[in-house]
């Protein structure tokens, strides 16, 4: 045996000069945000809804193909969700006014020939002119045409503040006075303008560790701004309110509640100095859901102010929405990990103030839809 012992201890030194030092265990690397995906142990009732309690109409929606898409099969995605209305914002797709109009009638068209109760168009605006000798007024008969053949309301996408420029190559405001003549047309026909203005906040806001939009905006570079690119945040919103003051009589809609569903006191505030802003919920759920007895709170004063809208057309993130807005249930996944890796729970809206949500407040506020497919 001390011969064995002695053999072994001569040769290890040798091992080691050949570089073949046994293996030992190394710590597993710490696992990154990206990886860490918890599946909770959590026992708690689960309602998982797929289908909403009431016919709903989406004002919140864009389909980019609808002026040569068979819009059948888009029917039967909506009957599969309890959608009653889809309201279609991109009614002038992309690129030149002349562009917008050919595909604007041609979807106009291609709704009317599916189904033209259940399929509506919002106009838009090509803003790159503003300034052009006549564009104003061209503008507004543009609006006016449009709504005469069978638009609902008036689109207005982010571009507005960030990248349209007038004809000297500036950054167009969203309260340019060049722009009045519009929002008051809109007052005078009786057609609501849905606005959306900047994005969130924290996309202005320095990438590090506190910043709760870091994995979006890692994984979407093209969405992160400097403090001032164009401008700071806060003015492109009170940009957006000066419109709101403005023009009392014009009915707006504040595209993803304004951007303050995270802070519903503040937009409550607004809500009060504005009477003529309402809100839509697209794509701000995630916010709603992680603290739910505000925003049930808000919900209720505002109960005919808040319009159902989801934004991008991805049919089986809406359970999301329902079972934020129909349940009790606690602690459930949102879709969309880069959007909230918290967990959501349900405000459990009462009926009446899931109607008005749901569909009542959309068939008051946008002129021409069909009430029939509705409850009382």
């Amino acid at each position: 045996m001390k011969h064995l012992i002695y053999f072994f201890a001569c040769l290890l030194p040798g091992l080691i000069a050949c570089g073949q030092t046994p293996k030992t265990a190394q710590p597993p690397e710490p696992l990154g945000f990206e990886e860490y995906d918890p599946v909770s142990t959590l026992k708690v009732p689960e309602h998982k809804v797929t289908h909403s309690k009431y016919p709903f109409i989406d004002v919140h929606n864009h389909q980019w193909d609808m002026d040569k898409a068979n819009l059948k099969p888009l029917l039967a995605q909506m009957d599969s969700l309890n959608m009653g209305i889809m309201v279609n914002l991109s009614g002038r797709g992309w690129g030149s006014v002349e562009q917008g109009t050919q595909f604007f009638d041609n979807a106009l068209a291609n709704a009317n020939k599916t189904n033209a109760k259940r399929l509506v168009l919002f106009t838009n605006l090509n803003f790159d002119e503003v300034g052009r000798k006549g564009w104003t007024e061209d503008a507004v008969k543009l609006l006016e045409a449009d709504v005469k053949k069978g638009a609902h309301g008036l689109k207005i996408f982010k571009n507005l503040g960030l990248t349209n420029k007038d004809e000297t190559g500036h950054v167009l405001r969203v309260d340019d006075p060049r722009l009045d003549p519009i929002w008051a047309k809109c007052g005078e026909l009786g057609i609501p303008v849905l606005i959306h203005t900047a994005d969130p906040k924290s996309f202005w806001d320095p990438m590090d560790r506190y910043n709760e939009r870091w994995l979006e905006l890692k994984l979407h570079a093209g969405r992160k701004r400097a403090a001032n690119d164009p401008v700071p945040w806060d003015q492109l919103i009170a940009e957006q309110h000066n419109v709101f003051r403005k023009h009392p009589k014009t009915t707006f809609i504040a595209a993803h509640m304004g951007w303050y569903p995270n802070d519903l006191n503040k937009l409550d505030s607004l809500m009060t100095v504005f009477p003529n802003m309402n809100v839509e919920i697209g794509a701000v759920i995630a916010e709603l859901g992680r603290q739910p007895r505000a925003s049930r709170k808000f919900f209720e004063k505002y109960q005919d102010r808040i319009l159902f809208g989801k934004d991008s057309w991805v049919p089986s993130e809406y359970a999301t929405y329902f079972r934020v807005l129909e349940t009790d249930d606690e602690y459930f996944p949102y879709h969309k990990k880069y959007h909230a890796f918290w967990r959501m729970y349900g405000m459990g809206l009462p009926d009446e103030v899931l109607k008005k949500v749901y569909y009542k407040n959309a068939l008051r506020i946008i002129p021409g839809l069909d009430k029939s497919q509705f409850p009382k």
